[in-house]
């Protein structure tokens, strides 16, 4: 084995040389850097270290996932790792992310909550994503100190409404209170300052507009149609007309959306605004903040009534005769699209056919269709 000369007059390997370079690379890649940014990376089940190395690299927290195997292996940590999704700031040094890895520290766990989510879904997939029993959620939801917190009238008991719809990355550990702490705050984050002015100017309390916000999250499938759809129901409320909001039904029967028939339209509940007048005593779904900002300021258009496309746009009406006009033209307009489609279809399905025969026969389909374009003698 050759042998290399260093001060002294001692000999040592050329293996012990090569230890003690790596060793000062490592020393300079290992250490922390400014930047401080967290990532998130998710290491999955089944995967190696070298694997768990490369997706660090790969969102640059460590600089070379090989020197990080290197640095691993050398301290004998590269035979354990805990899988999951992790949140790792950059700047971590080396020995912080194989605590990590090893301990399962910065272990998080993402949930997304799609806005118009109601209790009824979120607490499902809240305790799917954390691993915690529904009753815990079932009774956070109810945490009186949070009802006062977020202005609740009394006589509502959950925080339906007031869990903000968003991605979340829950740290490991984190108990069903904390997470609806942090989704109420995340609420309050996203209410505007200025927002507590416009409520005087419309006359309207927080409760209440986020109640009117969540029925146009539910109704509305084309975003640009907040505002209109805000303005129905405002103008409505201030014609004391009944708001006639099919969710709210939907809601009062713990259904999810669908067609509502007219037995339905009976139920008694307070949230079955086809029987009481005003809004609904809360809101009924989480609204985004889209939907809050319309409410808060609807547009300014005379619409007291809408009928939905089958594709979700809507027609807005003024008058009562003109709604029945537009529920006429989009029934017309759903059995031309459907009729359209209908041949659209058997069409394709001659054409497949066509191409079959042709295949089969051994015929070119340029030869057939020069065929079919030829006029008759005489046209």
């Amino acid at each position: 084995m050759p042998r290399a000369r260093i001060a002294g007059g001692a000999f040592v390997t050329g293996v012990l040389v090569s230890g003690m370079l790596g060793g000062a690379v490592l020393a300079t890649t290992a250490c922390a850097t400014d930047d401080q940014t967290p990532v998130t990376l998710t290491i999955r089940k089944g995967s190696s270290f070298r694997e768990a190395a490369e997706s660090l690299a790969a969102h640059d927290v460590v600089a070379s996932a090989r020197l990080f195997g290197f640095y691993a292996s050398q301290r004998g940590r590269d035979r354990s790792i805990r899988y999951g999704t992790y949140l790792i700031r950059r700047g971590a040094s080396w020995s912080e992310i194989l605590t990590a890895l090893q301990w399962g520290r910065g272990i998080v766990h993402r949930v997304t909550i799609p806005e118009g989510w109601p209790l009824w879904d979120i607490i499902p997939a809240l305790s799917a994503g954390l691993s915690l029993p529904a009753e815990s959620f079932e009774s956070a939801v109810r945490d009186t100190a949070l009802l006062r917190r977020v202005g609740v009238p009394r006589g509502v008991e959950t925080l339906e409404g007031y869990l903000f719809p968003d991605t979340y990355d829950f740290p490991d550990g984190t108990t069903a209170r904390q997470a609806v702490d942090v989704m109420v705050r995340r609420f309050e984050q996203v209410w505007k300052p200025e927002w507590d002015a416009r409520l005087t100017e419309i006359r309207m309390t927080r409760h209440q507009v986020v109640t009117l916000a969540s029925i146009v999250e539910k109704e509305v499938r084309k975003g640009d149609e907040r505002p209109t759809v805000a303005a129905v129901y405002t103008n409505r409320l201030k014609a004391r007309m009944m708001l006639q909001a099919d969710p709210t039904v939907q809601y009062a029967m713990k259904v999810r959306p669908g067609r509502v028939l007219y037995s339905h339209l009976k139920v008694d509940s307070p949230y079955n605004t086809y029987r009481r007048y005003g809004l609904p005593p809360g809101p009924i779904a989480s609204p985004g903040a889209a939907s809050l900002e319309a409410s808060l300021y609807p547009a300014k258009v005379p619409y007291r009534f809408f009928v939905a496309h089958p594709d979700g746009h809507h027609e807005f009406r003024t008058t009562y005769k003109e709604h029945l006009a537009a529920i006429e033209y989009v029934k017309k307009a759903a059995r031309e699209a459907a009729a359209a489609a209908t041949a659209a279809r058997k069409a394709a399905e001659r054409e497949l056919a066509v191409d079959s025969a042709l295949k089969a026969a051994g015929a070119p389909r340029a030869a057939f269709d020069s065929l079919a374009a030829r006029k008759p003698d005489g046209a």
